[in-house]
């Protein structure tokens, strides 16, 4: 305890940021430290693990360090520990949980487990305080794109999902073949917004009537494919007007699909998680969306939508309260079900 209130401490290690975060009574942020390995990743065009485990290693010391420094408290003032166990790389995902585990049983601190996803959709309790489920969320990230029901803290039932590709991934894959690079969704969304998203006519993928599931990976072939002709042709592909254009076809569907949900459900609040949650062009068409149909959006702030520590922190402490803590056999996993 620290001045009488709860106090988290969250890990989140599942991809290329190594994050430390303290808060108090689950929604109060006193420090979110991230270490991003961008830079590091960027000169091979995506995330390779076992590097990105190998920079964990040597990273997350200094990171706790400055996480408790920040917030002004030690290890003694800390009540509880929540680590991401998953999803994620599994490499990177053992240093966050092996970290978690050997500090819970040093200082005897109670320790739980948290589910990647959980923690996304948490990250709206911190910049909300007067969220509560139950609320539908659009969880949108590098390697997820989910419709979800949130019907309690840390419980939640899918809606609907990808069938191949996330949006992130399509987003890292169409901007390097067109030379923007890593990490592809902020690049095309800047160069998206020099271009004219009706410029190139892309298929929208809408599955079967009535669906809230999504395929990305035929969108990714047309552009391919436009890339190929134009080049065989001769013609100088415009990156902006490209970048708008794939982009505003594959958000035209998450959007739709987004508020169909909201109609089969009769939800009157949406919340966005996720990396691609900071997508500017995305966060313009969902406030206007909702604003049509008097659904009250809550969008954090874009550092609290990539990964951090303190959502891990704020789902963690609620996961403690309905569930109490987990032991010391907690493993990490690559996959965990929603």
């Amino acid at each position: 305890m620290k001045d009488g209130k709860f106090i988290t401490l969250g890990i989140e290690t599942s991809c290329d940021e190594t994050s430390i975060a303290v808060t108090a009574e689950g929604r109060e942020v006193l420090s979110d430290i991230i270490s991003s390995q961008i830079a590091v990743h960027t000169k091979f065009g995506g995330v390779v693990p076992e590097i990105a485990s190998r920079h964990h290693l040597q990273n997350i010391n200094g990171v706790l360090d400055q996480a408790l420094s920040e917030a002004g408290v030690s290890l003694a003032d800390v009540d509880l520990i929540g680590v991401t166990n998953g999803p994620g790389l599994i490499g990177a995902v053992v240093i966050g949980v092996a970290t978690a585990k050997a500090l819970s049983l040093a200082a005897g601190i109670p320790l739980v487990g948290v589910n990647h996803m959980h923690g996304h959709v948490s990250a709206s309790y911190l910049q909300y305080p007067e969220l509560e489920p139950p609320f539908l969320a659009l969880i949108v990230s590098g390697g997820h794109t989910n419709i979800v029901e949130v019907t309690d803290y840390n419980r939640c039932t899918v809606l609907g999902g990808t069938r191949d590709d996330a949006v992130g991934e399509a987003y890292d894959k169409v901007a390097r073949v067109v030379g923007l690079g890593y990490p592809g969704g902020p690049k095309v969304d800047r160069a998206a917004k020099d271009g004219d998203p009706d410029a190139i006519r892309f298929k929208r993928v809408y599955l079967e009537n009535g669906s809230l599931d999504f395929s990305f990976s035929g969108l990714k072939t047309q552009v391919l494919n436009y890339i190929n002709r134009e080049r065989m042709a001769g013609r100088e592909v415009n990156v902006a007007d490209l970048s708008a254009s794939f982009q505003q076809a594959m958000l035209d569907v998450l959007v739709d699909k987004t508020m169909l949900a909201a109609e089969q459900t009769r939800a009157d609040r949406l919340v966005t998680a996720g990396g691609v949650a900071a997508n500017s062009r995305l966060r313009k068409m969902l406030a206007e969306a909702c604003g049509a149909r008097g659904i009250r959006l809550y969008m954090p702030e874009p550092v609290l939508c990539t990964d951090n520590g303190a959502m891990i922190a704020a789902a963690a402490y609620y996961k403690y309260r309905m569930q109490g803590p987990d032991d010391l056999s907690l493993d990490a996993y690559a996959n965990l079900p929603l």
